[in-house]
């Protein structure tokens, strides 16, 4: 085939080809955020080799069966190049395509026919998402036999760490010292860089909390809330009822996303918003949730069920506002028009939360922004507030903590010893949504509000297109507007509570009593007014120090006592106000 008009390249992909053609090397990894471009350089890199007849058949290995057709469709309408994504591993090699695109799993499933496809001619292999090659030991091995004599490798990822030590294949570990392998790329653009550059989008993480309440199989109820310090289990339950499309945590975030997504579409007017679920039968529900929200068919996309593909294809053509999906949605795939998010599964492994992040970065034009919604659960503060930290894959680290909820702690905690018709160890009750804080390069904003206030709306309604500085600004604004009101608010609460002190003064008006028989109402009215001040109190105190939430909750309760917040007294909550105001 003929030299072919190849697109433009950005500065990273550019530096990173001739980073490659100036040695040639058998290997190369190329490490560079989602969104950033990786299929771009990479066809660029196959076309040249083809070209110059340094290769003579290219080869991409792609974690999904979805991902074969969006390379091919890359490699046919940008460069030029036939690549078959229907090569299966009982077909031969078309002599008319200039290579075939295969995912680990075929290659794990017979390696051996694809290392004669692959040693037949003169061949680049492209592996793309190689982490994926670690996720089984046959997919390693099977990538190991079928390419370890081929002329060259490129090794593609936006997350080149795992949460386990599976080796990745061909990828070069080094020493560090301290007794670890740790992997090293020859080429690294991370989303720092990519931000600076205008090559992704600022992502804002809209972070909801709130009360949540389940039941145990002997009836007992329990509270708890989100974003505070918990034990595992608690954390779980607590994120499991937030979940839950039955209650109202999960209807009224869904909610704010869908006005979020209406104010981003008065600039991006066919922009989308995905919610990414953790089973079918979620997936479905919060479907039926966004269809009375939404003017367009809302799509769900289950990775299971035939036609997925097409599904997400269809999708990504239209200007249709929701799409659903269980996972299929999270890695690789190309959907540019997403912005809004929703967070919405129990997977919270930093490699998946990522990859799931990358889906709405993709930026088209300048100005575009990202919103993603998700529960106030530490895990995911911790990975939203280092989503620009670069991690590589150790091998041999000690005590790698698990990460997200315990699945295994929760499925034991329901285990029961009932017969099949006897209740089960957990029931939904409900959870309340407020939208605890704001996360943007790495600082929280925001002061705690529920769900439809005010206060949500003024960041809801924040423009839709702005630069990575203007972000920063008008969040910083808001935020200090927001403390402005509520400094104000109780300033006029104490003139009042003065006021009243000296009218009973001057009246000889004796105060009541906390020993009344009025004392359980005052309490059912003072407490929640004092968790709300004090939640008030974190998120400032969050803001200003850069802390998260949990971490400023820790911090109270060790210097003033006392058990979690939700068993708290009302002394025992004004102790922790007045602490943290000390500040």
């Amino acid at each position: 085939m003929s030299p072919t008009t190849r697109p433009n390249l950005r500065a990273w992909q550019q530096e990173a080809l001739t980073s490659f053609l100036d040695h040639r090397p058998r290997d190369f990894m190329a490490v560079a955020t989602p969104g950033a471009g990786k299929t771009t350089f990479a066809l660029t890199l196959a076309r040249t080799l083809l070209d110059d007849r340094s290769v003579e058949r290219v080869i991409v290995v792609v974690p999904t069966e979805h991902l074969k057709v969006q390379w091919s469709e890359a490699a046919g309408a940008r460069f030029g190049m036939s690549l078959d994504p229907h090569f299966t591993n009982s077909s031969a090699v078309n002599p008319a395509y200039d290579g075939v695109v295969v995912t680990y799993a075929q290659v794990g499933m017979h390696p051996f026919k694809h290392r004669a496809v692959a040693s037949a001619r003169r061949t680049l292999v492209i592996l793309d998402e190689i982490h994926h090659a670690g996720d089984a030991k046959s997919w390693g091995d099977g990538v190991r036999e079928a390419y370890d004599d081929v002329r060259h490798r490129l090794a593609l990822t936006g997350t080149p760490f795992r949460s386990d030590d599976s080796p990745i294949p061909f990828v070069r570990y080094e020493e560090d010292g301290e007794g670890h392998q740790v992997s090293r790329s020859d080429y690294t653009y991370g989303y720092s860089e990519a931000l600076r550059d205008g090559v992704v989008r600022p992502v804002v993480f809209l972070a909801y909390s709130g009360q949540a309440r389940w039941r145990d199989s002997a009836g007992d109820e329990y509270e708890a809330r989100l974003g505070e310090p918990l034990n595992a289990e608690q954390t779980a339950r607590a994120w499991k009822t937030a979940l839950d499309p039955k209650g109202e945590w999960i209807p009224a975030v869904l909610q704010g996303a869908h006005t979020r997504l209406e104010q981003v579409r008065r600039n991006m007017p066919d922009a989308g918003g995905l919610v990414i679920a953790s089973d079918t039968k979620t997936a479905r529900a919060y479907a039926k949730h966004l269809e009375k929200l939404s003017s367009t068919p809302v799509a769900v996309v289950l990775s299971d069920e035939p036609g997925s593909s097409e599904r997400i294809k269809q999708f990504s053509d239209s200007t249709d506002e929701w799409m659903v999906a269980v996972r299929m949605v999270s890695e690789g795939v190309d959907v540019p028009r997403l912005a809004v998010g929703v967070y919405a599964t129990s997977a919270s492994t930093p490699l998946f939360f990522a990859q799931a992040i990358g889906r709405f970065v993709r930026s088209r034009m300048p100005g575009e922004t990202a919103s993603v919604f998700l529960p106030s659960v530490p895990v995911l503060l911790g990975l939203a507030e280092n989503l620009e930290k670069q991690r590589d894959h150790i091998l041999g680290k000690p005590d790698r903590p698990k990460e997200g909820w315990d699945d295994d702690l929760l499925a034991d905690a329901n285990k029961t010893q009932n017969e099949p018709d006897e209740p089960s160890s957990y029931e939904s009750i409900g959870a309340i949504a407020e939208l605890d804080s704001l996360i943007y390069d790495g600082s929280t904003y925001g002061t705690g509000t529920l769900a439809g206030s005010t206060e949500e709306q003024d960041y809801l309604g924040l423009p839709g297109l702005l630069d990575a500085d203007q972000v920063k600004a008008l969040l910083r604004k808001r935020q200090e507007a927001q403390l402005d009101a509520r400094e104000e608010q109780e300033r006029a609460r104490k003139e009042k509570e003065a006021a009243e002190a000296k009218r009973q003064e001057i009246y000889g008006i004796k105060p009541a009593s906390k020993s009344t028989s009025t004392s359980d109402e005052v309490a059912s009215e003072e407490i929640p007014r004092l968790r709300k001040e004090l939640n008030t109190i974190v998120s400032v105190v969050a803001g200003r120090t850069g802390r998260p939430h949990g971490a400023v909750h820790t911090e109270a309760r060790k210097a003033c006592g006392g058990p979690p917040t939700a068993l708290c007294s009302a002394e025992q909550l004004r102790d922790r106000i007045a602490y943290l105001r000390s500040w």
